[in-house]
C-alpha cells in the first residue's frame, strides 16, 4: 500500500496532523521501508526537497538541522566560521509579511516567487510590499505582480540557463545542466547572492568560483553534522572533481563513504533516526478548519492547479500552446448550486470572503461537490482584471509547517450585473484596464481578450477604433452595428491580413472564437473569408474547432467527438491512436474518458 498525497492534504491549518495520520497508519500496519509501501508526498516543485536540504526554510539551518538542536547549530556556525549564526527560527512566509506590514521588517528580498499572487490575504501582502522601505526582486520575468513593488530588480537565470543539482521527492539528486543561452545580463542566484555578500563585507567567505565548490561544501557539511542522527548525508560526494560532477548520474541519498552508490530504500532494517532507533507515533487531534461556514459566507472555496498552467503563470501564461486549453480564470460550481443561486453558465459572479472579492465567469462542473467552489491559483494582474484567488483566502496557517489553509475559506457568491460582453482578437497586446472585466491569453499570432462592462457605451465605433486603430492613420476597417440588439462587430485589416477584430453583445451569446483565431495564421485572407468575418463563422462545410483538449498536439473537442462518433466501442487507447490526443504527456486522458462517456456529436 502506497499513500500518494499532495497539496490537498498539506494545505490546511492542521496539515501536519493530516500527514502524521498517514505516517501513523503506515507505521501501525508495517507498510513502510519495503517495496510497494510507504507514504509518498508529491510536492509542487521539482526541487522542493533540494531547497529544504540547503536550509531553504525559515525554521531550519542547512543539512536538515533544526534550531532546537543547538549543538548542531553551533557546528554549522563553526564549519562556516559564522560567529553571528542565527540561533532561532526566522519568520515563515505569512508571518514575514505580517511583520513587513507592521514595520518590523523594513527590507525584503524576493527570489523566484510571486507572493503578491501566491500568499493568502494577498491584498494585505500587496499593501505590505507597497509600504516596505526596500524591496528587492530577483526574477527571470521583467513583469510580475510582485515586481511592480520592487525598488531593485535583479535579472535571474531560469532553470534552462543555469546548472547545479536538484533533488526530487524520492531523495534523488540529479545533475542539472544548462541547455539554453543566457538571456541578457541574467545571472544565477548563487552568483547574485555572493556578489551582494561581498559588498556587505563578506568577500572572503563568498569566493565561490562555480557550482561545484558550493556543492562539495554542502556535502562536507552534511557529513560533519551527521553521526547517524538524521538521514540526510551526502558526504560521500564531498571530494568529487569537476569531471565527476559534470558526469554525476542521478543518485539517492544518503551517499556516504560506506554507501557511495547511494541508498535506494530507507528503514528496511526497521531502524529510524531516533535515539533508540525506534519509530515514533505522533498523537493527533480531530481539528476543524480555522473558519466555518455561516449565513454570510455559505460556500467553501478551494483553490489549486489546472492542467496546463504553473504557479502564477508568469512563464506558462506566455505560451500559446499551454493557454489554448483554458483561456480565462473561472469559478467552478456544481450545477445544482448554479441553479439554486439563479446564476447562468458563463455569467460573471462576484465571489466575496472576509478578506477580499473577485469577479469571474462561472463554469458548471459535476466534479464539484455541492456547497463547494473551485478557483484556480494561477491568474494574476498580468493576465486578467483582479483575478488572483489568494485575495480571498484566509491567512490561517498550520502552527508547525506554516502552510496556509488554501483548501477551505468560506465565501459568498452572487451575480455580477454587466451591460455587455465581448471579445477582442488582436496581433498586438492591448491595455484594456478600463473595462470592468478583462482577461487575456496568448494564441498563435494573436492575443485573445474576453471583456465585459458595467457602463453602457454610447459610441462603440469610436471606442473600438480608439482601442484597435490608434497606432495608424491608414486603417482598412469594416464594421456592423445592430442598435436594436446592442450588437457591434468590427475588424481591422492590414493589407491582406487580419490585424484585429472586436465582437460585442448584451450577453455571452457571441460567435465561436476558433475560426476567427485561425485567420491570424493566414498571410492572405480571402474575399469569402472577409465577407464572413463579421458573422464570426465561415459557413458552408467549414467546421469551427471546439475547445482544445490536447495541448501537445492541439487536438480539439470536435475532432475527438467526431472520432468517437465514427468508431463505435473505442477504448481510450484506440481513441488516442486515432486522434494523437493523450499520446505525449498524457495529461488530457481524463478528459478523453469523460468525452467518451457523453453523447456523440
Amino acid at each position: 500500500g502506497i499513500t500518494v498525497y499532495s497539496q490537498g492534504v498539506n494545505q490546511w491549518s492542521y496539515g501536519t496532523d493530516k500527514v502524521n495520520a498517514i505516517i501513523n497508519c503506515h507505521l501501525f500496519t508495517g507498510r513502510i521501508g519495503r517495496p510497494g509501501m510507504g507514504p509518498f508526498s508529491f510536492t509542487g516543485q521539482p526541487n522542493a526537497m533540494g531547497g529544504r536540504e540547503v536550509g531553504g526554510l525559515a525554521n531550519q539551518v542547512a543539512a536538515h538541522v533544526n534550531f532546537d538542536e543547538q549543538d548542531d547549530v553551533a557546528k554549522v556556525a563553526s564549519f562556516w566560521q559564522a560567529p553571528h549564526m542565527a540561533q532561532q527560527a526566522g519568520l515563515k512566509a505569512v508571518d514575514l509579511f505580517n511583520a513587513v506590514a507592521e514595520g518590523k521588517v523594513k527590507a525584503i528580498w524576493v527570489m523566484a516567487t510571486n507572493p503578491a499572487v501566491s500568499l493568502p490575504d494577498a491584498d494585505k501582502v500587496r499593501s505590505a510590499l507597497a509600504q516596505c522601505d526596500f524591496v528587492v526582486v530577483s526574477d527571470c520575468m521583467a513583469s510580475t505582480d510582485t515586481m511592480a513593488f520592487a525598488h531593485v530588480k535583479l535579472p535571474a537565470q531560469t532553470w534552462g540557463e543555469k546548472e547545479g543539482t536538484v533533488t526530487n521527492t524520492e531523495r534523488r539528486i540529479s545533475r542539472q545542466r544548462s541547455f539554453l543561452p543566457v538571456a541578457g545580463n541574467a545571472k544565477p542566484d548563487w552568483w547574485i547572492i555572493s556578489e551582494v555578500a561581498k559588498r556587505l563585507g563578506y568577500a572572503e567567505q563568498f569566493q565561490y568560483p562555480n557550482t561545484l565548490s558550493i556543492f562539495t561544501e554542502h556535502a562536507r557539511l552534511s557529513g560533519v553534522l551527521n553521526q547517524q542522527k538524521r538521514d540526510f548525508d551526502i558526504s560521500g560526494l564531498a571530494e568529487i572533481n569537476q569531471t565527476e560532477f559534470d558526469n554525476l548520474a542521478p543518485i539517492q541519498w544518503p551517499v556516504t563513504a560506506s554507501a557511495k552508490q547511494g541508498t535506494k530504500r530507507l528503514f528496511s532494517d526497521g531502524q529510524y533516526f531516533t535515539p533508540d532507533k525506534k519509530a515514533r507515533f505522533i498523537p493527533i487531534a480531530a481539528i476543524k478548519p480555522a473558519y466555518q461556514l455561516n449565513t454570510k459566507y455559505p460556500f467553501i472555496l478551494n483553490s489549486g492547479r489546472i492542467r496546463d498552467q504553473w504557479h502564477t503563470m508568469t512563464r506558462t501564461g506566455q505560451s500559446k500552446r499551454l493557454s489554448s486549453h483554458i483561456v480565462q480564470p473561472f469559478v467552478a460550481m456544481h450545477p445544482d448550486d448554479i441553479q439554486q443561486q439563479n446564476i447562468h453558465i458563463n455569467q460573471l459572479v462576484k465571489i466575496t470572503s472576509a478578506y477580499g472579492e473577485l469577479v469571474l465567469p462561472v463554469l458548471a462542473s459535476e466534479q464539484q461537490r455541492p456547497g463547494e467552489v473551485f478557483i484556480p491559483m494561477h491568474w494574476n494582474n498580468q493576465f486578467a482584471s483582479k483575478s488572483y484567488v489568494d485575495c480571498l483566502i484566509n491567512p490561517a496557517v498550520d502552527p508547525v509547517s506554516g502552510q496556509p489553509e488554501f483548501k477551505h475559506t468560506p465565501v459568498a457568491i452572487e451575480p455580477y450585473q454587466v451591460n455587455w460582453f465581448g471579445f477582442i482578437l488582436s496581433r498586438r497586446e492591448l491595455n484594456l484596464s478600463t473595462f470592468s472585466y478583462w482577461s487575456k491569453s496568448r494564441g498563435d499570432g494573436y492575443w485573445r481578450y474576453e471583456i465585459a462592462g458595467i457602463q453602457k457605451q454610447d459610441n462603440w465605433a469610436q471606442l473600438a477604433r480608439s482601442i484597435l486603430c490608434s497606432d495608424s492613420d491608414d486603417v482598412a476597417w469594416i464594421e456592423f452595428f445592430d442598435s436594436a440588439q446592442s450588437r457591434y462587430r468590427a475588424a481591422r485589416m492590414q493589407g491582406a491580413q487580419l490585424e484585429s477584430c472586436i465582437f460585442i453583445g448584451p450577453d455571452t451569446d457571441l460567435p465561436e472564437r476558433s475560426w476567427l483565431a485561425s485567420l491570424f495564421a493566414k498571410t492572405d485572407v480571402t474575399v469569402q473569408e472577409r465577407q464572413s468575418l463579421l458573422r464570426g463563422e465561415m459557413g458552408g462545410d467549414t467546421v469551427a474547432k471546439g475547445q482544445i483538449i490536447c495541448a501537445c498536439y492541439q487536438v480539439d473537442e470536435h475532432a475527438i467527438k467526431q472520432a468517437i462518433d465514427e468508431n463505435q466501442d473505442l477504448t481510450v487507447e484506440q481513441l488516442s491512436n486515432i486522434t494523437r490526443a493523450g499520446t505525449n504527456c498524457g495529461s488530457c486522458l481524463p478528459e478523453l474518458k469523460k468525452l467518451m462517456s457523453t453523447e456523440p456529436v
